[in-house]
């Protein structure tokens, strides 16, 4: 530590902002008046005693004396470089400021007392390190400043006091920190400091350097790519001019496209700003590609282009029946509503409550029925465009509202890419297949669809990747459906629904003589008049040889058909022309494969013995024939009971459940021998048994069976039969009575049983259809078993089939 010694009085010449440490020699302004009477009292002072006058250089900051002080040395009075008078004055040494006192002069007069900077010799060991470190920090700081005199200077110093004090010349340091260095009085802490100092200057110093050099980088790079695009340009300017071609491309400025382009409102606003986006950012940037690929977007969109409809009523009407026959629903619906628009046309009304009156029908049926084929029929029957949107499998909600702009490969959803396809804002949009659409973590497209089929709201349709207004209320939108369970209740809500249930077979005749004949003759290579097949060929085609819904099937049969006799053509088997008679289809494509119940040797009939019954159903394929087989166990192997078999649901479970128990209830009024039932496990079985089958209107056909089974009288082969039974006996509605009379025509059944509240639901069903059956609406199951049993056989014991 430091040492005190002998006071002095010194007078004080005060530094504002200013601090100087022994062994700093600086010039001061005696224009200054505290520093002028400081000085000449020094110099009064200095004539009754010897040596050079002497003041106490005291730092001031903010009005308030630092506690230690510099003892100075006046060595000359003179001129400025600027003309004005100065002193200079050396830094002696610390002084520690006491209490005031008086002398010569205005100044004002302190006691201060001398401190003791001295160090050891030799010093200690951590000291030496803090010089050698502190001077190879100034040279380093002083050489990139080019002061390589004052290098030799500092490394000439080996005071410690002396080294730490020669920081005072820093012009990086603060006021503060020059008097932390001034009031830190030993000599090796000071050094320490102003080390430390001196570091993170440095340390500051080379984050700039590296901030300011990698900005020149990027300016020069700037630059560097400024010039080469102007010169690209310019080189492409000679190219055109050389190849006579105009000077600019239009298409590259996205602003003169937009002015020009006829846009809604908000849509030019919107697309607007985005130009000024584009115009604002880098080349570079990869925003700059994105509102690019915005704009030709907003630019390929059919904003204003409309189709004007076909207000040919009856033109409309005979395009449909051309090409589809049956299917009257959907036709009389697309023609109601060309009417109503047509009408409100000529009288001026325009649209309804500033939206337009699109239509949205959901057409539900079983594959092959031309739902598909319908849309783009009612397309050219109003003359408008025609596309498809395929939702088979789609489980991501933004393919149908699109993407958000942000993301990599953002697109538009598949109801705005059909607009932009089909170059019109009135198209007829088919939404194929939209019992098939999915959901999962991405979102759920049906509840997307909510909107688009809205006629309510679908007006201000909003896109994630537009985020512009599009108005759809002018798009007919068609869905197409397999199964109606599969469409949510929210979206069913919003259309209308045409039931397709499926062809008879005298329309399946119409269709394949008009189109499915014509079109494989096409694609055989064969001309009209080069093969004919009869129309009883195609009827037995579309009965015994296919037994479906639709007319698929029946094409791919008509297409082998052709394909057989023009291979025995080119082998030279064959004769061409050639008709085709119902006796040549075994010879050319095989043997039927669907043979009515009817048609069959009784004994090769499934309801040849007791416990079979033919029942109705509804599957995705439309209706289909359902059997129902019966057996009772042998009362020796004691398995009492009911056993179900053939993949069968809760609902459908419970329905045996119920027959069951109504012929355990009623069996003695119905003259059968319910004992069986008591001791004897009965099994119900349903082929096909890898098939899922559910629903309540298989039991009527279960009690049937079992009855049959108890009474040993036979099903008739002609019956067929739907209905829920209740354990009363009541026989109650159910559903899908049109597909399920249209299968039991096609399976050659002529005898139909229903309940008797399904009675309305014959209005659905052809004329033609209901001609070739009998159909009897029945209130109880009593009037179901004396409509499908046979008479029991006089004086023969009945045969009970018995489970092996």
């Amino acid at each position: 530590m430091a040492d005190e010694s002998t006071p002095l009085a010194l007078p004080v010449l005060p530094l504002d902002d200013e601090v100087v440490l022994p062994g700093m020699v600086v010039p001061l302004d005696l224009s200054d008046s505290e520093v002028r009477a400081a000085v000449e009292a020094a110099q009064a002072a200095a004539r009754d005693e010897p040596g050079k006058p002497k003041v106490l250089l005291v730092p001031r900051v903010d009005g308030t004396y630092a506690g230690i002080g510099v003892l100075g040395t006046v060595e000359q009075v003179g001129r400025l470089a600027d003309g004005d008078p100065g002193a200079l004055i050396r830094g002696r040494g610390r002084v520690r400021i006491g209490a005031g006192t008086t002398g010569p002069g205005a100044a004002l007069w302190v006691e201060g007392t001398r401190i003791d900077e001295s160090v050891p010799d030799p010093l200690p060991g951590h000291a030496a390190e803090l010089v050698k470190e502190y001077k190879a920090l100034a040279t380093a700081w002083l050489r990139k400043r080019g002061a390589w005199q004052v290098v030799d200077r500092v490394q000439a110093i080996d005071d410690v006091s002396a080294l730490a004090d020669n920081s005072g010349y820093s012009p990086f340091l603060t006021t503060e920190q020059k008097v932390a260095l001034l009031e830190t009085t030993d000599p090796v802490a000071r050094l320490k400091l102003a080390t430390q100092q001196l570091r993170d200057h440095l340390a500051e110093q080379d984050v700039a350097e590296t901030i300011a050099k990698d900005v020149q980088e990027g300016v020069d790079k700037q630059q560097r790519e400024f010039l080469l695009r102007r010169q690209l340009e310019a080189v492409r300017k000679e190219l055109r001019e050389l190849n006579g071609e105009q000077d600019g491309d239009e298409s590259d400025d996205y602003r003169a496209r937009v002015e020009a382009a006829d846009l809604p409102g908000k849509v030019r606003e919107a697309a607007l700003k985005e130009v000024d986006k584009l115009e604002r950012s880098s080349d570079q940037s990869p925003e700059g590609s994105w509102i690019r690929t915005w704009l030709d977007t907003v630019l390929e969109m059919p904003w204003n282009e409309r189709t004007e409809d076909s207000y040919d009523i009856q033109g409309a009407q005979a395009v449909l029946d051309a090409e589809h026959a049956g299917l009257q629903d959907v036709k009389e619906r697309i023609t109601e509503y060309l009417a109503v628009r047509k009408r409100r046309s000529d009288r001026g009304l325009g649209v309804v409550g500033g939206r337009r009156g699109g239509a949205v029908l959901a057409l539900v049926g079983p594959p092959g029925v031309g739902k598909t084929s319908l849309g783009e029929s009612v397309a050219h029957a109003m003359g408008r465009k025609f596309v498809r949107v395929a939702l088979g499998g789609v489980r991501d909600e933004a393919e149908i509202r699109g993407h958000r702009r942000t993301y990599v490969g953002a697109l538009p959803g598949r109801i705005v890419r059909a607009i932009k396809e089909a170059g019109s804002m009135n198209p007829v949009v088919l939404l194929d297949e939209i019992d098939k659409v999915g959901s999962d973590f991405r979102g759920d497209p049906a509840a997307a669809l909510l909107e688009v089929l809205d006629p309510a709201q679908n007006h201000t349709f909003r896109d994630h990747y537009l985020e512009v207004e599009l108005d759809l209320s002018d798009v007919v939108f068609l869905a197409t459906a397999n199964v109606l369970e599969a469409i949510p209740e929210a979206l069913l809500d919003r259309m209308e629904l045409v039931r397709l249930d499926g062809y008879t077979e005298d329309e399946k005749i119409v269709i394949a003589r008009d189109h499915l004949l014509p079109r494989q003759l096409e694609r055989a290579g064969l001309q009209p008049d080069e093969v004919t097949i009869e129309e009883g060929a195609l009827r037995k085609l579309a009965g015994e040889y296919t037994r479906e819904a639709g007319v698929r099937t029946l094409e791919r049969s008509v297409a082998r058909l052709l394909r057989k006799v023009a291979a025995q053509h080119e082998l030279g088997e064959r004769e061409l022309p050639f008709t085709v008679t119902e006796d040549d289809l075994r010879g050319l494509i095989g043997r039927p494969h669907h043979v009515p119940e009817s048609a069959q040797e009784p004994a090769e009939r499934r309801t040849a013995v007791p416990g079979v019954a033919t029942g109705l159903a509804v599957t995705g394929a439309g209706g289909d024939v359902l059997y129902v087989e019966a057996s009772l166990a042998d009362p020796e192997t004691g398995a009492a009971g009911l056993t179900l078999t053939g993949q069968l649901g809760d609902v459908m479970k419970e329905s045996a459940q119920i027959a069951l128990s109504f012929l355990r209830s009623h069996g003695a009024e119905l003259e059968l021998p319910v004992g069986d039932l008591k001791d004897r496990g009965v099994h119900i079985h349903f082929p096909a048994g890898a098939v899922p089958k559910d629903g309540p209107s298989a039991g009527i056909t279960m009690t049937t069976a079992l009855a049959s089974l108890l009474s040993g009288r036979l099903v008739r082969t002609d019956v067929a039969m739907t209905g829920e039974v209740s354990l009363t006996g009541r026989v109650l509605p159910i559903g899908g009575v049109k597909q399920k009379l249209l299968a039991a025509h096609r399976a050659g059944v002529t005898t139909v049983i229903i309940p008797k509240r399904n009675e309305p639901d014959l209005d659905d069903v052809p004329a033609e259809v209901l001609e070739k059956l009998d159909v009897h609406a029945v209130a109880d199951v009593r009037q179901v078993l004396e409509l499908a049993l046979s008479p029991a056989t006089n004086g023969a014991a009945p045969e009970v089939p018995v489970a092996a």
